[in-house]
């Protein structure tokens, strides 16, 4: 069963198999997590994710690029949706990460906060998203964890997982 754990830091800077990136569709980069991504990581993510996705990326869906100069060794890239929007579309991101981590062979996977940040999902029900999901599919991951960028974030998702078991 997979480790659900969260942790207030940076995921540009998470030493794990894989980091998941709260991309755009059009999969070239953007503000927030996207962007501190592609400009830790260097021109490489950005020039996988043109190769790999001419097309851009549905919301709900997943990929994986590499992780250029990041220390993990793979982005997994999911589109998130915008609040109000469809929560299934939310739930499919963490379940489709989880889905392209598993056929990467990924032990340890850094989840952000899929649509918490300028897409405006609450946070709450980003949190309980996160946590239910993370818990819920099936995997060979042995950890997830969930990288929060604030104290407050971190004891949010904190109160969720005690409260889960």
């Amino acid at each position: 069963m997979t480790e659900v754990t969260v942790i207030r830091g940076d995921i540009t800077t998470q030493d794990v198999d894989a980091i998941v990136n709260a991309a755009n569709n059009r999969m070239r980069g953007g503000g927030g997590v996207d962007g501190a991504i592609h400009r830790a990581g260097g021109r490489e993510i950005l020039d996988d994710c043109i190769a790999k996705f001419p097309q851009g990326l549905a919301t709900g869906d997943a990929g994986w690029t590499t992780a250029g100069d990041l220390p993990a060794r793979w982005v997994i890239h999911t589109v998130g949706p915008r609040y109000p929007g469809d929560r299934s579309l939310l739930v499919s991101c963490y379940r489709r990460c989880v889905e392209v981590a598993d056929s990467l062979g990924a032990r340890t996977v850094a989840f952000p906060l899929v649509s918490a940040g300028v897409y405006g999902w609450p946070l709450e029900d980003a949190v309980a998203a996160a946590v239910t999901t993370l818990r819920s599919t099936p995997s060979g991951l042995s950890e997830a964890r969930i990288v929060a960028f604030s104290d407050s974030t971190r004891r949010s998702v904190e109160a969720a997982l005690e409260g889960s078991h």
